[in-house]
């Protein structure tokens, strides 16, 4: 816990000041690892009773619960509002706030988690205690999920959730979690991504062995040597082009929001032949679309000897791979070995494998999109399939669609990406308003069954 304790009673009134809630939440110190979420969760369960939210806790580990908040009939499709309580830790030297004392200064509230992501935790409580509290109750109810552990992969939280306690997901259809809602200018064209699909976490290792040596010795062939050439061959090449049918969308969606030579761009980027030549002409634009047209490897770790006058016999990498929705790790395998040279031999392995369902269910994104552009004209929603990871992908595996949704009007000059697990992680505070505003909307007209069949 920092200096500055959070709030011992849970206020009802924070679903009017958002803003004050995330700044309690903030004063949690969560830092995953090791999360010690229980505290910062139970204070969240507390606020919720208070305004007639029936709760429970469920956990493998007793310091790290996760929550699960349950509002009028939901027997039939609720809608799920779920997000995660732990944060990655900070090296407070960096820092020009602290970390956990949720300060307010120039607009903005500073703190781990402003923006990963308990400022969006603060704007799902408050719009849910905010409809929670008004006259009219959603026929269909409110699940809210929030759990620990997502920084560390989920093991902890959502996964175990989903593995152990299926039956709270049973007539869950559609929930709104991270990772999108937030303002973005693409190519000098402002967007809002919506997200709807994520890429294939796929941590490989490739295990190089040969014959031990002495550390004097000259040597022209080690297993250093092959790993090396093949870290180089990965590391300076491109894997083959995919164009799967979530990214081709966005990529339209995009395009369609764009004008003359940049729209034309943008959709040659669909064009295998033309693909990464596109790329290469786009300079840092190219970033987000270049991780979603190819499965991407990057070397993360090497394990070897432990003396300094031991050539070792076998090298370890480790390769953080992340796979387009339909892929497989076989087909990571195959793109690795076109790569490496066929003289080095390797043992590939898969570490963490977590396929996805490929189909997104966009029924909900017409009337989302409708909620930002109402908000905002001046930005084009779009649905975004995200290159890392989040929570989402251990809900498909019960059925649910989730969309990242958590509405941020973040001024242009602000380089929302870059902060996220940064020192000066910070938010401001006019985003959390607009987005607590937007997701009551988009509470109220999911009771009213606003979904497209697309």
């Amino acid at each position: 816990m920092s200096d500055t304790d959070p709030a011992s009673d849970a206020d009802p009134s924070y679903a009017d000041d958002p803003v004050s809630l995330l700044q309690e939440l903030i004063r949690f110190d969560t830092s995953n690892p090791p999360g010690n979420e229980r505290e910062c969760i139970e204070w969240i369960a507390d606020l919720l009773s208070e305004v007639g939210f029936d709760t429970s806790l469920y956990a493998s580990e007793e310091d790290r619960p996760n929550l699960v908040a349950t509002f009028g009939d939901t027997g039939d499709s609720p809608l799920m509002l779920y997000g995660h309580a732990d944060v990655v830790p900070v090296n407070e030297a960096k820092w020009d706030h602290p970390p956990f004392g949720g300060e307010i200064e120039d607009g903005f509230v500073w703190g781990r988690g402003a923006l990963d992501m308990k400022g969006g935790v603060a704007m799902l409580l408050a719009a849910a205690m905010r409809v929670a509290q008004s006259d009219v109750a959603p026929d269909d109810g409110l699940v809210v999920m929030i759990v620990s552990d997502e920084e560390g992969g989920g093991d902890l939280g959502t996964r175990y959730m989903v593995e152990n306690h299926p039956e709270i997901f049973a007539d869950v259809s559609y929930a709104i979690g991270e990772f999108g809602g937030y303002k973005t200018t693409i190519l000098g064209q402002e967007f809002y991504p919506i997200q709807t699909n994520e890429k294939i976490i796929c941590w490989s290792e490739l295990t190089f062995t040969g014959t031990a040596g002495h550390g004097s010795m000259p040597s022209t062939e080690s297993v250093m040597l092959d790993m090396s050439r093949a870290v180089t061959a990965i590391e300076s090449s491109r894997l083959p082009v995919h164009i799967v049918p979530a990214v081709e969308m966005m990529i339209d969606r995009i395009a369609d929001a764009c004008e003359g030579e940049t729209a034309t761009k943008i959709r040659q980027l669909l064009d295998r032949d033309q693909t990464d030549e596109v790329l290469s002409s786009l300079g840092e634009s190219a970033t987000m679309f270049d991780a979603l047209l190819h499965n991407t490897a990057n070397t993360t770790g090497i394990s070897c000897g432990d003396k300094a006058n031991v050539v070792p016999d076998e090298v370890t990498v480790t390769l953080d791979c992340r796979l387009l929705p339909g892929q497989t790790e076989a087909d990571l395998e195959s793109e690795l070995r076109d790569v490496i040279p066929d003289d080095i031999q390797y043992e590939f392995d898969t570490v963490r494998y977590e396929p996805i369902d490929s189909e997104s269910d966009l029924n909900m994104f017409d009337m989302l999109s409708e909620i930002l552009t109402e908000a905002d004209p001046s930005a084009t929603p779009f649905p975004f399939v995200l290159f890392g990871a989040s929570d989402a992908r251990h809900l498909t595996k019960v059925g649910v669609q989730s969309y990242g949704f958590l509405p941020m009007n973040i001024p242009e000059d602000i380089e929302f990406l870059e902060l996220i697990h940064s020192a000066n992680e910070r938010i401001p505070v006019e985003a959390v308003e607009f987005g607590t505003d937007r997701l009551v909307e988009a509470i109220e007209r999911y009771d009213k069954r606003e979904l497209s069949d697309t």
